[in-house]
């Protein structure tokens, strides 16, 4: 080797050991770099384990408060003893910066400040202390102390975020520079190598093409690595959207659900667990086990330990729709739920945990209950409407003599009585059946504009002398012209037979109050009633301070014949009446009452139209007369009666025993000045039919409808139809004369036809 060579490679080997020198140098300060990065991690990390802490302290403290729970006060005094400590370590770690340690110290007693105030609401708490809390919570100094310590918190970590990233692009740099340096000598050493092996053309060129494949491996492998990263940010974006939305998804569920440990330890929860299950943060199975009393779907039979969901499916048990009953001790109302449970499994099979759903079947079980009370009464009403047209023909008949028979025994007192005792019973019974039809919504209402305020005061006199003086009667009337679209006669029935329940409630006395307001029942009041129709309404509410119903009872209150009074005390047919004239004006009734603290019955009326209208005077009692009466009746009974009572009151007679007989008659001349037809006869076609069918022979006929059980012939949507009369049965014979009387006194055009039903 010349002697140019050898200065060169003394040259070059004194940079080579310069820039080693200044690699080494650079790699300590990489190392130091690196240090600081992840003491700015670990300090970000437990400015965050305080935020927590502080927040865990809070969170048991509202628990505590809440619930009185020895597990929310065991929690708090754990968390509380930590966060000194974790104060102290924290400003330990940030002492290389005098900005920050002086920001933590003056974060420090606020913090401490918000705990003691905690820990004191929890002592006044425990202590019933109702003054100290209310002192304490009248200066609301907690909330604003809590939000200036996170505030301070969220300072701090925003200067270490900010130190985080000088520190990482100091790091970047130097790691920068020691690569160039590390590249320069690696540079130096080949051209040292160079010179020695200069006289080895081949062993070079080998050389510059290992160089040139290495550089090709470099970019092939930094365009796999370009690849690579691209394909992991995509699947970190995708994973990253899959995440968001199962979570989305998992907190909006309306179903609760409950992901626990084999210890009962809940894992995950979602909002709707805190609604439904009153499931709060650091609660397990056992803390909710103890809000509430659960039972089985009867609502009787309480779930043993070893029967609830979270007993189950830790078994190893899976079911869907489990049914229980839980009523909460905070006096909230019972919920009835279906739980759907599955255990979970490691990797050898054994139970790890499980996931529990719970869904509030209680509004659907209300409404299935609701609509299945409707179809059993609906069922009844059928059943009773399909009996009253013949028991009101018979009754016609036994009424009708029984009452002439007391008329003729005037001079045989004995006679007399017991024919008496006949007209009562026959009385009795066409109320009863009369109540019937009214459950059943087949009685024929005449419905008009009544002032409600002006109708319940008169009620309120009529009830005083019935009551009796033990009976307190107020009424709270809401001010202002308010008319309800009702029967009056029917709504004082209804008032009286609601009055008198209220005043057997009542054996030793008590209040009675009648109230009216107006009100709209919403969307969300008809969706919980199946059978309500959103809108206004008049309420009428009637309330008593007896002893109450429990809810089995409640249950059963409108159902005919069901009474809890002692045999001979009651029918059980008052509040099935007042149900079924409701409903048939196309009201709403409902029951609210609790055991020991009196009930209240609130009637919603269709609201009325206009200003009220007048009811008829009385009308003198009529006599008889000497016109024609054509009487179609298909009850031979009936019929034969009828002809005799009105005979007895001079008037001429025609009968026919249904349609076709009374239009053979027609047809061949007879005449009459009153068409006298049941609703319902036979020979398919019913008395309104014959009616339109005689009128289109005899315009201007007169007409006079009688019935025990009216149809849609002559009623439709529970009132009758405008110009129609109607004569109900059973009646006495000073009825039929004066609806006779007023049917003739009737200039009365041809019967419309009857609406759609």
């Amino acid at each position: 080797m010349i002697p140019t060579q050898r200065v060169i490679l003394g040259a070059g080997l004194a940079i080579l050991l310069i820039i080693t020198a200044a690699s080494i140098a650079l790699d300590v300060k990489s190392r130091s770099d690196a240090a600081w990065v992840n003491h700015t991690v670990q300090v970000q990390k437990k400015i965050s384990d305080l935020r927590v802490l502080l927040r865990r302290a809070e969170s048991a403290a509202r628990g505590y408060e809440l619930y009185r729970s020895q597990g929310f006060s065991d929690e708090f005094q754990a968390v509380h003893a930590k966060i000194a400590p974790a104060l102290a370590e924290l400003k330990r770690d940030v002492r290389d910066s005098p900005d920050q340690v002086a920001l933590l110290e003056g974060t420090e007693p606020l913090a401490l400040r918000r705990i003691e105030i905690a820990a004191t609401a929890m002592r006044l708490r425990a202590a019933n202390d109702q003054a100290g809390i209310a002192a304490l919570n009248s200066k609301a100094e907690g909330r604003g102390l809590m939000d200036t310590v996170m505030g301070n918190l969220d300072r701090l970590s925003a200067e270490e975020e900010r130190l985080l990233a000088a520190r990482s692009q100091d790091s970047r740099r130097t790691g920068i520079v020691l690569l160039g340096i590390d590249v320069a000598g690696a540079v130096l050493i080949l051209l040292l190598v160079a010179l020695v092996m200069r006289e080895s053309r081949r062993t070079t060129g080998e050389l510059q093409s290992s160089l040139e494949q290495t550089q090709a491996a470099k970019t092939a492998l930094e365009a796999a690595v370009a690849e690579r990263t691209e394909h992991l940010v995509a699947a970190h974006d995708e994973l990253r959207l899959s995440v968001n939305v199962l979570q989305s998804t998992f907190r909006s569920m309306a179903e609760a659900v409950l992901v626990i440990d084999n210890e009962g330890t809940v894992l995950l929860s979602n909002p709707a667990a805190e609604r439904m299950l009153l499931h709060r943060t650091g609660m397990n199975v056992g803390n909710l086990r103890a809000l509430s009393d659960v039972f089985h779907g009867d609502g009787v039979t309480p779930l043993l330990p070893d029967e609830l969901p979270s007993a189950r499916v830790l078994r190893g048990e899976q079911f869907e729709e489990l049914e229980m009953i839980v009523r909460p001790h905070s006096g909230n109302p019972p919920r009835q739920l279906m739980v759907s449970g599955r255990p979970m499994r490691d990797g050898q099979g054994n139970i790890s945990g499980a996931v529990l759903v719970y869904h509030d079947a209680t509004t659907s079980r209300e409404t299935e209950r609701q609509l299945h009370q409707s179809q059993k009464l609906d069922a009844i009403g059928k059943l009773t409407g399909g009996v009253a047209h013949d028991f009101n023909n018979m009754l016609t008949v036994i009424s009708g003599n029984t009452e002439t028979l007391v008329e003729k025994l005037k001079d045989q007192p004995e006679l007399q009585r017991t024919a008496r005792l006949i007209d009562d019973a026959a009385e009795r019974c066409a109320e009863l059946i009369q109540h019937l039809l009214a459950f059943a919504r087949r009685q024929p209402l005449e419905p008009r504009n009544v002032d409600i305020n002006a109708a319940i005061s008169d009620i309120a006199k009529l009830l005083r002398p019935t009551l009796g003086e033990q009976i307190q009667i107020e009424t709270v009337l809401e001010q202002g012209p308010m008319t309800t679209h009702i029967d009056p006669s029917r709504l004082t029935n209804a008032v009286l037979n609601m009055a008198i329940n209220a005043r057997d409630a009542m054996p030793n006395g008590g209040k009675l109050l009648l109230e009216t307001h107006r009100v709209v029942l919403d969307e969300a009041y008809a969706l919980a009633n199946a059978d309500v129709t959103p809108g206004p309404y008049v309420m009428l509410a009637v309330s008593d301070t007896g002893t109450g119903m429990p809810p089995d009872v409640q249950l059963k209150a409108f159902e005919p014949f069901f009474t809890t009074k002692e045999v001979g005390k009651g029918s059980g047919l008052g509040l099935s009446m007042v149900y079924g004239f409701v409903k048939q004006s196309g009201g709403h009734i409902k029951i609210y009452s609790e055991e020991g603290h009196g009930t209240t019955i609130k009637l919603y009326l269709p609201p009325g139209e206009g200003a009220a209208e007048t009811a008829a005077g009385v009308t003198p009692q009529a006599e008889g007369g000497a016109e024609t009466i054509f009487v179609v009746e298909d009850d031979p009974l009936v019929r034969n009666f009828v002809t005799a009572q009105l005979q007895s009151l001079g008037y001429k007679t025609v009968a026919a025993p249904d349609g076709k007989a009374a239009l053979d008659l027609i047809e061949a001349g007879q005449s009459f000045d009153l068409l006298f037809t049941d609703v319902v006869i036979p020979g398919g076609m019913s008395g309104r039919e014959l009616a339109e069918e005689v009128a289109r022979r005899r315009p201007g006929l007169k007409v006079l409808y009688t019935s025990g059980y009216t149809d849609n012939a002559i009623v439709h949507h529970g009132k009758l139809d405008d110009g129609v009369m109607l004569l109900t049965k059973p009646y006495r014979r000073n009825q039929l004369a004066e609806m006779i009387r007023k049917a003739l006194g009737a200039n009365r055009a041809s019967p419309s036809p009857p609406p759609p039903a």
